[in-house]
């Protein structure tokens, strides 16, 4: 089925191809500048710091619905081997296979094509079954070190309180203005936003399904909010990133389709926002210094991510 009109409306007001010219990888992320890092690093006050990142285990947020996106399979490949002989210094080692976007993750520019392009124009055929992605891989990303907003929609809808949004829940630009006013700060050029819906809770209560599905998520009006404040990436805690099952029927990832393919904005998912929301909370502050860089895999699609949020 085609895209609708509406979204083709929509990525044609937040398209950046060309922007940073025609052989730009990285997209948004050129908003990351030497001033905007030294801003945030002025963030800082209390040296707290707060991890974001889910542990990558065999039990792991994965269903298995999407076919090849498996959990963390560990195995040891040496215990305790001692390699010059008795008595000598031992080692052990162990190997993992898994889908790159397994858990915590950045989304790559290549991870979602539309009507056979990729970013800036680039041709979906660039991902190839050997090479993996050619052009727009996540080795291409840079550091990402700059300021993080965290815009709490979950606690600015439970009126102050701490509840998840409902599975139903679109995201809307509304509630992301609400959210920045709770935060007290306004998002601004090269910033990471990171929005929390709460849905994470769920998985780590132990209910993997109920997280998975239904979900809430950002709406297809989201990205235009981003767009037109100059985010540098976007991520949330839920596993699929926008409302899942979408908000207009038959639509699927649009949101994932706009930001990756027209504005080159890297998106992340399963990113464990609780502690930092009681952190902000608790300090009355949501902005801080964030580090996320991806894992740089050649070719790859996503890669996990370990970020952290210093306060």
């Amino acid at each position: 089925m085609p895209l609708p009109q509406e979204f083709h409306d929509i990525a044609r007001r937040v398209n950046n191809w060309g922007r940073w010219g025609p052989d730009d990888e990285i997209g948004t992320l050129n908003l990351i500048t030497g001033d905007v890092v030294r801003a945030a690093a002025a963030t800082v006050r209390s040296g707290l710091r707060i991890p974001l990142a889910l542990p990558l285990q065999q039990d792991g947020v994965q269903t298995g619905a999407i076919p090849g996106r498996v959990n963390p399979l560990h195995t040891m490949v040496a215990i305790n081997h001692e390699m010059f002989g008795p008595d000598t210094v031992a080692t052990s080692d162990d190997a993992v296979t898994m889908g790159l976007q397994a858990a915590t993750h950045w989304d790559g520019l290549s991870h979602v094509s539309h009507s056979g392009r990729l970013y800036n124009g680039r041709p979906a055929g660039t991902v190839t079954a050997h090479a993996g992605a050619t052009a727009l891989g996540i080795e291409k990303v840079p550091s990402v070190v700059t300021r993080g907003v965290l815009l709490d929609v979950a606690r600015v809808r439970a009126g102050g309180g701490d509840q998840p949004l409902d599975g139903a829940h679109a995201v809307t630009p509304e509630d992301l203005a609400a959210a920045e006013e709770l935060a007290g700060t306004a998002v601004r050029a090269g910033d990471v936003v990171l929005v929390r819906t709460g849905q994470l809770r769920r998985y780590l209560a132990g209910d993997k399904q109920g997280y998975a599905f239904p979900s809430p998520g950002l709406s297809v009006r989201a990205p235009e909010w981003f767009h037109a404040r100059d985010v540098a990436a976007v991520a949330t805690d839920t596993l699929t990133f926008e409302i899942f099952p979408p908000e207009i029927e038959d639509l699927w990832l649009p949101v994932h389709a706009l930001h990756l393919v027209e504005m080159g904005m890297l998106q992340g998912q399963n990113w464990n926002l609780e502690e930092l929301s009681a952190a902000c909370a608790a300090e009355r502050r949501y902005a801080f210094l964030l580090s996320a860089v991806a894992e740089p895999f050649t070719g790859g699609t996503g890669a996990p991510v370990a970020p952290v949020a210093v306060l």
